[in-house]
This record gives structure tokens, sequence and C-alpha cells, in this order.
């Protein structure tokens, strides 16, 4: 235990701290603007922000993730803040992480192995095209300065780590370019134009909603809602960042964890949230690697804003806005024009389709969901082909079954069978076959009754033992006086 705590903790401490302090400043200007999109204060993003952080850096299971408020979560508060209020969207995210503990202790996190690569590649490629969308307002139709500070970012954030990597090059562009836009008095639109930032800590107090069926049926709808969505794309975020950094993380502790800080987060009124690809990547590339980056960038976000609140809304945006575009070009996964050419059409489609669904409803589950959904479509269209061979030996006759007979396929097994012969020994030969449901058995019943009608023996031969065990079960053999041998 002492060696698992100080290789996630104390393994990597330098970087984590920096790595922390680049993420931390990069949340503000995101919290602010998911509050606005959910309809609260942006202290109830930057108190979410904060909170998730610290919590999930103790209970998560995926060291170097950033959890924080997110525009997926925030796009489905709306309308609840809307009709009842803030107090009711706490209620809502203290339900929302009950839920999630809950799909943490049944192991809901197995599921993510049904979510094919494709689909994540469709994810990723979503998120880098939402997170750069979302960057166009704070530029479009901003003065030249605005372009030229954003082009500059750029510059220091690919150029400068050639030269020295011992400080994240994010901070350095933040820091520096701040410093010469308050000399100079360069007029850009700054973080401070989001929103207020009110110097204060978030208190604890229980939201003042009443206690009953009838709140319960108003918050309950939106928080399976934002516990599903939320775990989504903390386990898909969990992945990438596996991926990354080449370890494994433990995605049932992951879900769970994300509950507990949603719980902690909706009694010291924070909007719920989860990770955050944008921020785990930006942490990942300026190093940080266990959860001391997490702490240290929900820790230094409070510190930010009670300490040097003044000086933080005057970070201009081009720039945070120039480290978001390198997060949107580090993130996409620029493989997927050669993967469209070469992957099977069917794997090209989802991946695409995915894409297409979460930009154009903004909302990861959906495609994800759908690409799944397609993605299961296709494999059933592809195993569903099934093949009878036909042939003759003495006064049998042979029908050998080759693919997988299930509901899918089992129109195609009927018709490849000739039910004019009479008075023969029909031998039907499952060797080359599996039977999957009771359609299968259905269509099985089916092909013997009509052979029987003609005065035919049939005889199933070749079942493997679960299929031998399934049609066992749910035939209709004897109800239909039919004497067939399974073998």
């Amino acid at each position: 235990m002492v060696e698992k705590i100080k290789k996630e903790w104390f393994s990597n401490v330098r970087a984590d701290i920096l790595a922390g302090i680049v993420v931390a400043l990069a949340l503000i200007p995101e919290a602010i603007a998911f509050s606005i999109i959910a309809g609260v204060d942006p202290m109830v993003g930057l108190y979410a922000s904060f909170i998730i952080a610290v919590t999930i850096s103790f209970v998560g299971g995926r060291p170097a993730m950033i959890s924080a408020a997110t525009g997926a979560m925030a796009l489905l508060m709306g309308p609840l803040v809307k009709s009842f209020g803030l107090d009711y969207l706490l209620a809502a995210t203290i339900l929302t992480g009950v839920i999630q503990v809950v799909f943490g202790v049944f192991k809901i996190a197995r599921l993510m192995k049904f979510i094919p690569r494709a689909v994540m590649i469709g994810f990723v490629n979503a998120l880098a095209i939402l997170i750069f969308m979302a960057q166009v307002p704070h530029i479009l139709g901003e003065s030249i300065m605005t372009y030229i500070f954003v082009a500059v970012t750029l510059v220091i954030v690919y150029v400068l780590p050639r030269f020295m990597k011992s400080i994240p090059a994010p901070l350095i562009a933040i820091v520096a370019l701040t410093v010469a836009t308050l000399y100079a008095g360069i007029d850009l639109k700054v973080v401070g134009d989001l929103g207020t930032i009110t110097k204060s800590l978030p208190e604890f107090f229980i939201p003042n909603v009443p206690f009953n069926l009838e709140t319960l049926t108003i918050i309950f709808p939106y928080s399976i809602a934002l516990a599903i969505v939320g775990l989504l794309e903390s386990l898909l975020t969990a992945s990438i960042i596996d991926d990354m950094t080449g370890t494994e993380s433990n995605k049932n502790r992951e879900s769970k964890g994300q509950g507990i800080a949603n719980v902690i987060n909706g009694f010291f009124g924070g909007m719920a949230g989860c990770a955050m690809i944008g921020q785990s990547v930006i942490n990942v590339k300026s190093g940080g690697r266990g959860r001391l980056s997490t702490f240290v960038a929900g820790v230094f976000l409070m510190f930010l804003i009670i300490v040097l609140g003044d000086l933080v809304v005057q970070i201009p945006m081009p720039v945070l806005v120039g480290i978001m575009i390198m997060v949107c070009i580090g993130t996409f996964d620029w493989n997927s024009f050669t993967y469209i050419r070469k992957a099977p059409r069917s794997d090209a489609i989802v991946m695409l389709v995915t894409v297409i669904i979460v930009v154009a409803t903004n909302d990861l589950s959906k495609g994800v969901i759908a690409g799944v959904i397609l993605s299961a479509v296709f494999f059933v269209a592809k195993i569903a082909k099934i093949n009878v061979r036909k042939s003759t030996k003495a006064n049998n006759l042979l029908f050998e079954i080759e693919g997988q007979l299930f509901f899918a396929s089992v129109q195609d097994f009927e018709h490849a069978f000739d039910f004019q012969v009479k008075q023969k020994n029909i031998i039907i030969d499952f060797e080359n076959s599996h039977i999957w449901d009771d359609s299968a058995v259905g269509a099985i019943d089916k092909v013997v009754a009509k052979y029987r009608e003609n005065n035919n023996v049939v005889t199933l031969q070749g079942l493997d033992s679960m299929s031998k065990k399934l049609v066992n079960k749910l035939t209709i053999y004897n109800h239909l006086n039919i004497t067939s041998d399974i073998k």
C-alpha cells in the first residue's frame, strides 16, 4: 500500500505540480463557460471544478485524469435549472453521484468492452472538433491582435519544448503573454469578460428542496441522464489516457470515485461533473502522471480565485484559446483519414456516424450510443450469412449447415430447403454451425415439421454441447410426434 501511494502521488512531484498549475489556469474559463451553458452563476462551475478535482484525486481510479464541470453535462442541466432553479440542480447532482456509485458497485464499467474501436476513434475526433468549436466564439470577429496572440501561443507551446522541457510550455505562454498584455496595455478579451469571480470558498449546505416523492420524480430523469453521460465520458477518457501513458486504470473504482465526488460536490454548491478529455490531455502533455497533478489542479484553481482573482481575470482569452487549439490538434486522431480508406467500410461508417451525431447534437452520449448500436447492426448483418450445402447419398438427403443460426439468419436457413421430397432420410448436419436462440430452434422445428408431413425421417447431427442443450430445452419435436435423433 505504501509503495502504491508513493508511486501514484510522489513519483513525479515536480512535473505533477507544474502540470496541475497549467490545468488550473485553463479550467477557469471553461468552468465559467459551462456555468453559463447550464444557466447558473459562474462560481457554481468553479466550485464544482475545485471540489471534483480534489475529491477524485483521492478516490478515482485513473491517476493524472482531470475531472471537473463539463460541457456535455452542462447541456443536460439547462432545462432543470430553468424550470426549477439551482437547489433542484444540486439535489440532482447528489442523486447523480449516488447512481454512479451504484454503477461502480455493480461493475458497470465492464460494458466498456462493448464499445468498438471505431466508436472510440469517432468519440476522440468528435471531442476534438467540439473543443475547437467552443474556442471559435472567443476569436471570431475580434481584433487582429487576437489572432496574433493565438498564433504566438501556438508557436510557444510547440517550439519551446525543443529547447526547454523543465517548465510546461503552456504555463510559460500564459504567464509571459499575460504580462506582455498588461505591460503594453493591449486591448484583448480577457477571462473576466466571461463572468464575475467571487473570492470565497464553497460552504456546506443541504439543497432547499422538499424531501418527497415529487422531488424525486423531478430530478431522477435528469440524474440518470447525467450519471450515464458523465460515466461514459469518464470511462472513455480514462481509456484514452491509458493509451497515452501506457498504463492501466481501475474503471470500476473510477465509477465509484466519480459518484463520491458528485455527492460531495452537490453539498457544496457545485454542478455535476465528470472527466474532461481536454484538460486531461493538457495535464498529460504537460508532464502530469500522478494523482498529485489532479489535486494541485483543484487546489490551485481555488488559490487563483481567492488570492490571485484580480490577476486571473486579466489573462487574455486568445492565450487560453491557443492552448485549447493545441489540445484539439493533439487529441484528434490524424490517422483517421487513412483509417477511412483502409478499414472495413462498416467500421469507417460507424466512426463517421459517431463524429457526425456528436458534433450535430453536442452530446457525446448520443454519438457513442448510436455508434455502438450501428456496430451491432453491422456485426449481426455480417454473421447472419448462412450456407446450406445439399448432397445425396443412397436414400439419404444430406444438408450441411455452415454459419451461425439465430434470429437474423433463420429466414435464409428455412428458404434453403426443398420440402417437395417424400419418404427420404433427411440428415441435417450442424457440425459447422451453432444454434444461439429460440428463433433458431423454432426454425429447426419448422423445417422438421414440413419434412415430416411428407413421411420423411429427419435426423439432426453434429450439434455441439451448447446447441444440443438449447434444442433439447426449447424444441417442440415431441408435440409434433417426431422421432428425430439428436447426436
